[in-house]
């Protein structure tokens, strides 16, 4: 598709290092501008900006100062415990908003959150990138399409053994969100893909954790190792997430519908994992066939987004983003769904916490529902809970000693 004298996008990133990919992404575009980056990291803003060596970006330390540059969107790729209020006072300043995650951290962000997106009319998009992958967006087309019938369940796996990296990306900080988070907290690039595949709303949870392990206390995380949901969604069918980390990597997605299956390539089938899908399905419910085929889904912007990160779809999420802002037709996920992904890991903990008793999850679309919980800042981070701070793991916070922060600090300093 062809435009003439098409309108650019002014874009803001908020934080250098997971927004890299966002800049990354407005550098080329062809309807997005990199007008403004934004992060407390000094060093990196200069490296960044000799790197890009652009006069026409500015760069600041100050997040309102930011705030106060000419510009249309803002990309949120700062800590995943601290994205709501950025994004609220963003769209208070008239910006649409992007969002890394996860979008809140706490019932009381997630209300006023919601209510933010609906007083000011702006664009609100959330960025869980699995649903952007091949295999997750080749199953919503066949889905959208009638081919799977009816969603009955659906299993997915975001297993990432952190331990080689937990170094650089917690920086030795005992107090870093990833030390602190518990067992079903990072949930929405599981949980993500098959909401947004099916647009069922979860109804209730229940949870489980995986044993606190030695792998954990080597990293100097408090949560448990793994954490799993198993959500009811509104039609009745069931969903099975898992994510943590554990040994080996996996990242996988199965659904049954009254039709077949569809699922992506495990890794260690050495064929691609999500990009490549499996597809065994009957042209008619209950007209049985052993029909396996597969191949690896490849879109229009396939060439362009193979230079991206996690399977293309850091393209994707931005490239439908800016599309949206412009006006036209685009696959965002919006608000609501984002707390459709995010709050059955919630209340999957609270689950746990209560001897893994079924929990209700709230319709905060609802204004009588977002009253019940408008005031709750149940969560880890003694920062924003304060009296209502619950342990990060059910059987209490686990002492780790002094040293193994220390050592994380060396290894990461060593690597500067």
């Amino acid at each position: 598709e062809r435009r003439v004298m098409m309108k650019k996008v002014r874009v803001g990133v908020l934080g250098i290092g997971r927004g890299y990919a966002m800049i990354h992404y407005s550098k080329p575009a062809d309807n997005a501008q990199l007008v403004a980056v934004c992060d407390h990291y000094e060093k990196g803003l200069k490296e960044l900006e000799t790197s890009l060596n652009d006069p026409s970006i500015s760069y600041y330390h100050s997040f309102d100062d930011f705030l106060n540059h000419p510009m249309d969107a803002v990309v949120l790729a700062n800590y995943a415990t601290e994205h709501a209020p950025f994004a609220i006072k963003a769209m208070k300043k008239g910006l649409h908003v992007f969002s890394e995650v996860l979008p809140v951290q706490t019932l009381k962000e997630a209300v006023e959150l919601i209510e933010a997106v609906e007083e000011t009319k702006r664009i609100y998009a959330y960025g869980e990138n699995y649903c952007y992958m091949p295999a997750p967006r080749e199953m919503k087309r066949l889905y959208e399409a009638g081919q799977l019938g009816q969603f009955e369940y659906g299993e997915a796996e975001y297993i990432h053994n952190c331990e080689p990296i937990w170094a650089d990306i917690t920086y030795g900080d005992k107090d870093h969100w990833r030390n602190r988070m518990y067992a079903t907290f990072y949930c929405t690039h599981s949980i993500g893909p098959l909401i947004h595949i099916t647009k069922l709303r979860p109804i209730s949870v229940v949870g489980f954790e995986i044993p606190y392990s030695s792998r954990a206390a080597r990293m100097g995380k408090l949560g448990a190792t793994a954490g799993i949901e198993m959500i009811t969604l509104e039609n009745g069918a069931i969903i099975k997430s898992i994510h943590g980390d554990l040994a080996k990597n996996s990242i996988w997605f199965s659904i049954y519908g009254s039709k077949g299956r569809i699922e992506s390539a495990r890794e260690d089938s050495l064929a691609n994992d999500v990009e490549r899908i499996y597809l065994n399905l009957d042209p008619n419910e209950g007209q049985f066939t052993e029909n396996v085929i597969t191949y690896e889904p490849k879109e229009a912007h396939h060439e362009i987004a193979k230079d991206f990160g996690h399977g293309g779809s850091d393209f994707y999420t931005m490239y439908h983003f800016i599309e949206k802002v412009l006006g036209h037709d685009a696959d965002i996920i919006d608000v609501y769904e984002a707390l459709d992904m995010f709050l059955p890991g919630l209340y999957a903990y609270r689950s746990i916490l209560n001897k893994n008793q079924p929990q209700t999850i709230p319709n905060l679309r609802l204004k009588e529902e977002r009253d019940k919980v408008r005031h709750d800042i149940t969560c880890t981070d003694p920062k924003v809970a304060k009296e209502s701070l619950i342990p990060c793991y059910s059987q209490g916070n686990p002492k780790i000693p002094e040293t193994t922060y220390q050592l994380l600090k060396e290894k990461y300093l060593a690597k500067k």
